[in-house]
């Protein structure tokens, strides 16, 4: 079952704030402000859903702030989530990813534009593929 594009990062959003619990929970947290980061998260998963765009900023810190707080988990923030809020995030993915996204979210606008259903994941897994395998 295809998920909506926002439903699809608001989900990628979730894991990753179960990943952030858990590393306070382990207490591989050097300092205090662990909590107040997770409330300005738990602030982004609330407030997203109705104002996206209002939103992207904050989005951007919160997932930029992981890669200097947290570099030990930097490895586990999903991708999608880099290219979903943009700005600052894009200098955490190589240009090949980029691109990729690029043309990822073509399709979806394309589709999107067509009245077509489009199922992030698998085009995202189709366009992943090497040039010369076979694509059915």
């Amino acid at each position: 079952m295809a998920t909506s594009y926002l439903d699809h990062h608001l989900a990628l959003l979730n894991h990753l704030r179960g990943i952030l619990v858990a590393l306070g929970e382990a207490e591989q947290v050097e300092d205090d402000t662990h909590a107040l980061f997770l409330e300005r998260f738990d602030e982004l998963l609330s407030e997203l859903p109705g104002d996206t765009e209002g939103n992207l900023y904050l989005g951007q810190d919160l997932i930029s702030q992981i890669f200097h707080r947290y570099p030990q988990i930097a490895h586990l923030v999903p991708r999608d989530l880099l290219w979903f809020f943009g700005g600052d995030c894009l200098h955490f993915m190589p240009d090949e990813e980029i691109e990729l996204f690029q043309r990822l979210d073509e399709r979806r606008y394309e589709a999107e534009q067509n009245d077509e259903p489009f199922d992030w994941n698998q085009e995202k897994q189709l366009l992943a593929l090497p040039p010369d395998s076979s694509k059915h």
